[in-house]
């Protein structure tokens, strides 16, 4: 839908708060005229975007200020006006919050990893000092998803990826569901489009019967509990898709096993209240055990508070009730954005600078860090939706990711902890220190009065980015002479591994330079850096390689370029790779490469060398984009590849009964294997049907085309291409 800037003034008056309607309306006409005649991808007018996202601020509540800078947010950014322009026209306070939301396009970096964790840095930096400015940043993010369908499908896949890691964690952390979740359900529905139209699809199925069902609920529920409590409201919801997905696809759960797709909420005026109606909620219904969390007197660490239980009603559909306060309910639904919304948490503990204390924590433990993407890594991991809470002896709850370990817990406590740290005990039991903590466990850490400080062991071991950089914080400042020798030996194996030979004096130059280039003081601040794990040799190699290829033109280096580039290894996976010794070879899900198919490899960044068919969509596409193709290299397969191949098949059919069954005994009774095999009744009396087979190339996988195409009622048989 198309808005104009008289539907934001509508919503500005309708939200019921005070708005300086005049500063908006100048900052609209400001921001019109600096886009002009910009288009966005869509040929819509570009004005409209920002426009969309003051519509969204709106809804969450925010202020004049935020409105201002959300019509402003791009006009550094795509247009010629400056900062010192829009303080001088709208304050400091706008122009703080615009700088922050500014993207850092115009800087350049070796990657594109490393500028996003820039550009998400300068936020958290930003945000440190005004939350505004991340808020802004997740509207932005919102609408540009809403209509990403107009882009290109490596770009909506790029975008998609960059919101599930980064914005939709940050807008959990801030405790905004209504965002978080929209975020996650636009991006799984391009990074997995046919799991995100299988759960859409389950989920019509059965939306009248749903509805019903809550209905009746909710009607008992007010028919027992209204008469004594006077300001209470019951509402019933479903469960986003991506909270389905992640049970389904990622936990191997059936979707009848999921027991809160359905869920109640009830909003009462007190604690005293939630309580009163769990006892009446589980005399009511038959609990689920082990189904019930307290997050009142534990709250979650964005704050969120209410009593959740899962019961079943007398037809055996299970749910979930969820039950609090109305206070509690703002936060619930619009997290620190219920700060101006409501005016939540702005006094006592409950303070905004209490629940943003975690911003500026992430930022001190990103200090020691030398690569700048840790601090992406850290959102990934450290602001996972799923936590689990853990205690001390003393019964201080510590909140961490799941599948943190003790180790992980030690250095939440306090880095001095961590480094002193010898054992641990769970539930007064000793574990080794790879054991994995759980909601509910007592860990009691164990350790030495004089520290001799972490094991490098420790950094494969922990989950959590804090953790990590402490332990390399304590090998940076404890263990130089050791950091430096072993980060010269890392040095030394790759120039071996890809034949890279410099002359002592011209080896010394160079590596002063590169040091200098990095923004280090000395080669040995470099090779420190190395040794102690402050930055990756995957990092480092591609540009020591390129600038190697392009400085050593003699002779002897031209016959080692073209050793590198025409011997040939076989890898384990039976392809071929030129120019790379003993890879990693992956193959790519996009399009399922198989022996037969003429394929093309690209060197990941840390994860080998991923396999394409050579008319896969992301390879022409990267290809024509002209994006770093000093990475894709020649590969084929092997004379003989011994290993087997999934492949997935498209099948379109009239429906009729026991056509599955004819279609797997077919499969079965070629000896191959089946692994999946799903079926979609179509509105036309058709079926989509899907079955994933185990086989050794492209031979045997046309073969099995041509015998399931001969089914009866089957119309089309196709390679699936993603």
């Amino acid at each position: 839908m198309i808005v104009s800037f008289d539907s934001l003034l509508k919503k500005l008056n309708q939200s019921g708060k005070t708005y300086n309607i005049e500063k908006i309306n100048e900052a609209f006409m400001v921001a019109d005229s600096a886009h002009g005649e910009q288009r966005r991808v869509s040929g819509e007018p570009y004005i409209i975007h920002p426009l969309n996202v003051g519509m969204i601020l709106v809804d969450l509540g925010m202020d004049t200020d935020t409105i201002v800078a959300a019509l402003l947010h791009d006009v550094v950014e795509d247009t010629s006006m400056t900062l010192q322009e829009l303080e001088k026209k709208f304050g400091k306070d706008v122009a703080l919050l615009v700088d922050g939301v500014t993207k850092l396009g115009r800087i350049p970096y070796s990657s594109r990893e490393q500028q996003q964790a820039e550009n998400v840095r300068k936020m958290l930096l930003a945000m440190a000092q005004d939350v505004r400015v991340i808020i802004i940043k997740l509207a932005d993010r919102l609408h540009n998803m809403r209509t990403i369908d107009v882009m290109p499908d490596h770009k909506r896949r790029e975008k998609s990826l960059e919101t599930m890691e980064v914005y939709a964690p940050l807008a959990h952390r801030l405790g905004i569901r209504a965002l978080k979740e929209e975020l996650e359900d636009l991006s799984l529905r391009y990074l997995d489009p046919i799991g995100y139209e299988e759960i859409e699809s389950q989920l019509d199925l059965r939306k009248e019967d749903r509805q019903l069902f809550l209905d009746r609920i909710q009607k008992r529920l007010y028919e027992r509990l209204s008469d004594e409590h006077e300001h209470m409201m019951i509402e019933g919801r479903v469960k986003s898709i991506y909270g389905i997905y992640r049970k389904v696809y990622m936990q191997g759960r059936a979707f009848e096993s999921i027991f809160d797709i359905y869920a109640v909420r009830i909003i009462v005026d007190s604690v005293f209240e939630c309580y009163n109606i769990l006892g009446i909620i589980h005399d009511f219904f038959r609990p689920i055990p082990n189904r019930f969390k307290d997050y009142i007197s534990t709250p979650k660490p964005n704050m969120y508070q209410s009593l959740h239980t899962t019961v079943i009603d007398t037809e055996g559909i299970p749910f979930e009730v969820q039950i609090r306060t109305w206070d509690m309910h703002h936060t619930a639904e619009y997290g620190v954005a219920a700060h101006w919304k409501y005016k939540v948490g702005i006094n006592g503990k409950d303070s905004l600078e209490e629940r943003l204390s975690w911003v500026r924590q992430l930022l001190e433990t990103q200090k020691e860090a030398d690569d700048v993407e840790e601090i992406v890594k850290s959102i990934k991991t450290d602001i996972a939706p799923e936590e689990v809470f853990v205690f001390t002896p003393k019964g201080d709850v510590i909140s961490l990711p799941i599948g943190s370990t003790v180790i992980d817990f030690a250095y939440a406590i306090h880095t001095a902890v961590g480094n002193r740290m010898t054992g641990a005990k769970i539930d007064g039991r000793i574990v080794s220190l790879d054991s994995k903590v759980k909601t509910g466990n007592i860990v009691d850490i164990i350790t030495t009065g004089q520290s001799n400080g972490p094991s490098r062991d420790w950094l494969n071991i922990v989950r959590t980015s804090e953790a990590r950089n402490k332990i390399r914080s304590w090998f940076k400042k404890e263990r130089r002479e050791e950091n430096i020798a072993e980060g010269k030996a890392i040095i030394e194996r790759e120039f071996r591994r890809n034949l890279i030979h410099f002359e002592d004096k011209e080896r010394e130059e160079y590596l002063v330079e590169l040091a200098h280039r990095m923004h280090y003081n000395s080669v040995d601040d470099f090779y420190a850096a190395l040794g102690y794990g402050g930055i990756a040799a995957e990092r480092v190699m591609p540009r020591i390689k390129e600038d190697y290829i392009k400085t050593h033109k003699t002779t002897e280096s031209e016959k080692v370029e073209k050793a590198i580039t025409k011997r040939k290894i076989k890898a384990s996976s039976g392809v071929i790779v030129e120019g790379l010794d003993s890879c990693l070879v992956k193959f790519a899900h996009c399009c399922n490469p198989l022996p037969g198919d003429e394929i093309i490899g690209f060197v990941t960044r840390g994860f080998g060398v991923s396999i394409h068919k050579k008319d896969c969509i992301n390879v022409e596409n990267a290809r024509k984009n002209g994006s770093e193709p000093e990475r894709w290299v020649n590969a084929e397969w092997a004379e003989r590849v011994k290993e087997s191949f999934d492949s997935t098949l498209d099948v379109y059919s009239v429906d009729r009964s026991g056509l599955l069954a004819d279609i797997s005994v077919l499969i079965s009774n070629l000896h191959i294997p089946i692994h999946a095999l799903n079926c979609r009744v179509l509105k036309d009396d058709h079926a989509s049907i899907q079955v994933t087979v185990s086989i050794n190339g492209l031979e045997q996988l046309n073969q099995v085309i041509t015998a399931v195409k001969k089914v009866p009622g089957v119309i089309d048989v196709e390679r699936t291409a993603r």
